[in-house]
C-alpha cells in the first residue's frame, strides 16, 4: 500500500483517472431505487483515496475543468433562459427564485447558530442544495480571501467534507419530498392530478413500459371507388372532411400517370391517391369502401426528418393546434419537442417556445420550408467553435473578476465562476437568434459538463481527504441535522408559496420543486409515481434559474460568513 500511495503522489494525474473512475463506480451503485450519481461518487472516491495518499492538486488544473463545466451549463440552459420569464413559465420561475433565496437564507441562519466556518458552511450549501458546482465558486472567493495559504487551505477542505456529509440527505430527502411528502401535504392523488392535467392539455397516455406495435403516421394508397362522396372535390376539399384529423393527399395515380397532390387539384373515379396521416384516419378521406392498393412507385414520397431550433418570434407562443391549421403546416408532421435537453410531451396544447427544439418529418420540401420559417435547421457538427469557446470564457471571467459588490462590509468579486457561467448563458441564447454561431456539438458539451466537475470534485476530494476525519469531528453531528434543514425547508415553503400564492396545478408545481433544487431524479420520481411524464413541463422553467442562483450562492455565503 506504501508504494502504491507513492506512485499516486508521484503521479497525481493518474490518480485523478483512478479517482473519476471509481468515483462513477460508487454512483452507479443503487439502493432502494436511489444512487449518489458520478460526481458525488467522485467526490467520496477523492475522499478515500486522499486517506492514504497525500495526492497534490493543481489549482490551475481545477480551474480549468470547473470552467469548462460552468461554461457548457450555461451554453445548455441559455436557449431556455429568457423564454422562462415569459407567460406561464414565469410561475415556476419564480417558485425557483423563491426556493433558491430561502435555501441561501437558511443556510447562513445554520452556519451562524452552529458557528460554522465559510468552508463547512459553503459546503452546507452545495451539499444540502445538491448543486456541487457552488464548491467550486466557494473555493475561488475563499482563495480570494486576505488569509495565509494554509487557513485558504483548510477552508476549502472543509467545503468537501460538509458537502459529502449533507449531500447524501439533500438528495434523498428532495425525492421523497418531491413524490411522497409534497403529494401528501396538498392531500392530492398524484395519479387522477396527472390524468386531470393530460386531458386538459390534450396528451393521450399510453401505459408505462409499452410502446405502439403500430406508426402512428402512415402513408398508404386507396383506389377511389364509385359513388365516393370526394368525387369531383378538390383536394382541399377532401382533405378538410376528415374534420379534426389532419389526412393529407400527397400523390395521385391516374390512367398511370404521377401527379402531385396540389390543394386544388379534382379528384375523380379511379384515381389511386397516396395518402399520409393518422393510421386510424385514413380511410375517411376517401370513404369506408375504398380498396387499398399496393403501389410502391406511388408511395416511394422524399421524406425528410429534422430537427430544428426555434428562434422565430411568429412561431413562438403558439401552441401546436393553432400552428397546425395553418396552410404551411400541411403534410407536415411535429414528432417531438426538447426543451432544456428533455423531452416533452406532445399536446394539442403545448406551447412552443423560443430555444425549443422541434423534430419535423414529412416530405422534403414542405419541411425545407416550414424549417426556413421556424427557424434554423440543427445538423450534427463535428467541430467546436474554439474561437467563441475560448473568448467566451476568457471575457465572462474577465467581467468576473471587474464587476463586485459589498457583502457585510467585504468587497467581494462576482468571481470568474459566476462570470464564466453567465458567458455561457449568454452565448447559448444568442443561438436561439443566430443558430450558427458558436455551435458546439452535443457530445462536447456533454464532456465538458461530465468530465469537466467530476473531475473538479475528485480533486476537491483529494485535497479534503488527508483532514477529513479531524474536519468532520470539528464540525460535529449538527452539521448533518443543520443540513437537513436547509433541504426541507426551501421545499416547504416553495409547495406552499406555489400552491397558494402563485396557484401552481400541483403537478407543475412538484416539477418546479425539483426544478429549483437542479434534481432530475426528483422530477423522474414524480414522473414515475404519477404515471406521467407531465411533471417536466413545470421542471424546465425552473431548473435554468436553480442553477445559476445555488451557484453563485458558494460566493455569496462565504462572504457572509467570512465577512
Amino acid at each position: 500500500m506504501a508504494w502504491f500511495a507513492e506512485f499516486l503522489v508521484r503521479y497525481p494525474e493518474l490518480a485523478l483517472f483512478l479517482v473519476i473512475s471509481i468515483g462513477y463506480l460508487i454512483g452507479r451503485v443503487r439502493i432502494a431505487g436511489f444512487s449518489l450519481g458520478p460526481v458525488t461518487g467522485s467526490l467520496f472516491a477523492g475522499i478515500l483515496i486522499g486517506q492514504f495518499a497525500h495526492v497534490p492538486v493543481s489549482g490551475m488544473a481545477k480551474s480549468f475543468l470547473f470552467l469548462l463545466f460552468l461554461f457548457g451549463i450555461g451554453y445548455s440552459v441559455g436557449p431556455q433562459f429568457v423564454q422562462a420569464l415569459k407567460r406561464d413559465g414565469l410561475k415556476p420561475v419564480l417558485l425557483a427564485i423563491i426556493c433558491c433565496v430561502t435555501g441561501l437564507l437558511t443556510a447562513i441562519t445554520v452556519a451562524k447558530t452552529l458557528g460554522l466556518d465559510a468552508g463547512f458552511a459553503a459546503g452546507l450549501v452545495s451539499g444540502a442544495l445538491t448543486e456541487s458546482p457552488a464548491m467550486g465558486t466557494a473555493t475561488e472567493a475563499i482563495n480570494a480571501l486576505p488569509l495565509p495559504p494554509e487557513e485558504r487551505a483548510r477552508l476549502v477542505a472543509h467545503i468537501a467534507v460538509a458537502d459529502a456529509v449533507c449531500y447524501v440527505f439533500g438528495a434523498v430527502g428532495a425525492i421523497l419530498f418531491c413524490s411522497v411528502v409534497g403529494p401528501r401535504l396538498l392531500g392530492i392523488d398524484l395519479k387522477a392530478e396527472a390524468l386531470a392535467l393530460e386531458r386538459e392539455l390534450g396528451i393521450t397516455r399510453r401505459p408505462p413500459g409499452t410502446i405502439s406495435a403500430w406508426r402512428r403516421i402512415e402513408a398508404r394508397a386507396y383506389r377511389v371507388p364509385e359513388g365516393a362522396a370526394v368525387i369531383g372535390m378538390t383536394i382541399a376539399a377532401a382533405e378538410a372532411r376528415s374534420g379534426v384529423h389532419r389526412l393529407f393527399v400527397e400523390r395521385v395515380r391516374r390512367n398511370g400517370e404521377l401527379l402531385e397532390g396540389t390543394p386544388e387539384l379534382v379528384l375523380a373515379v379511379g384515381d389511386v391517391v397516396a395518402v399520409t396521416g393518422p393510421r386510424a384516419a385514413l380511410l375517411e378521406v376517401v370513404g369506408p369502401l375504398a380498396e387499398e392498393v399496393e403501389d410502391q412507385e406511388l408511395l416511394d414520397i422524399p421524406v425528410s426528418l429534422v430537427d430544428v431550433l426555434l428562434t422565430s418570434a411568429e412561431v413562438a407562443g403558439r401552441s401546436v393546434a393553432e400552428l397546425a391549421r395553418e396552410p404551411g403546416a400541411r403534410s407536415l408532421f411535429l414528432r417531438g419537442v426538447r426543451r432544456g435537453g428533455q423531452e416533452l410531451p406532445l399536446s394539442p396544447g403545448l406551447v412552443l417556445e423560443r430555444g425549443d427544439m422541434l423534430r419535423l418529418a414529412g416530405p422534403a420540401p414542405t419541411v425545407a420550408r416550414a424549417a426556413a420559417r421556424i427557424g434554423a435547421v440543427v445538423a450534427p457538427v463535428a467541430s467546436t467553435d474554439f474561437v467563441v469557446l475560448g473568448l467566451a470564457i476568457f471575457l465572462g471571467g474577465l467581467a468576473g473578476v471587474l464587476v463586485t459588490f459589498t457583502v457585510g462590509g467585504l468587497q467581494i468579486s462576482l468571481s470568474t465562476s459566476v462570470g464564466t457561467l453567465l458567458a455561457g448563458l449568454v452565448v447559448g441564447h444568442l443561438r436561439t437568434r443566430f443558430p450558427l454561431f458558436g455551435r458546439i456539438p452535443d457530445d462536447a458539451v456533454s464532456l465538458m459538463t461530465a468530465l469537466g466537475l467530476a473531475a473538479f470534485v475528485a480533486m476537491t476530494g483529494l485535497h479534503a481527504g488527508p483532514v477529513f476525519v479531524s474536519a468532520l469531528a470539528e464540525a460535529g453531528i449538527g452539521l448533518l441535522f443543520g443540513g437537513m434543514v436547509v433541504t426541507l425547508m426551501p421545499m416547504i415553503v416553495g409547495l406552499y408559496f406555489g400552491r397558494y400564492v402563485l396557484r401552481m396545478n400541483p403537478i407543475l408545481l412538484l416539477g418546479g420543486l425539483a426544478g429549483a433544487q437542479t434534481m432530475t431524479p426528483a422530477m423522474a420520481a414524480v414522473q414515475d409515481r404519477s404515471g406521467s411524464a407531465v411533471a417536466v413541463l413545470g421542471y424546465t422553467p425552473a431548473a435554468p434559474f436553480g442553477h445559476i442562483l445555488l451557484t453563485t450562492w458558494g460566493t455569496i455565503i462565504v462572504g457572509v460568513i467570512a465577512g
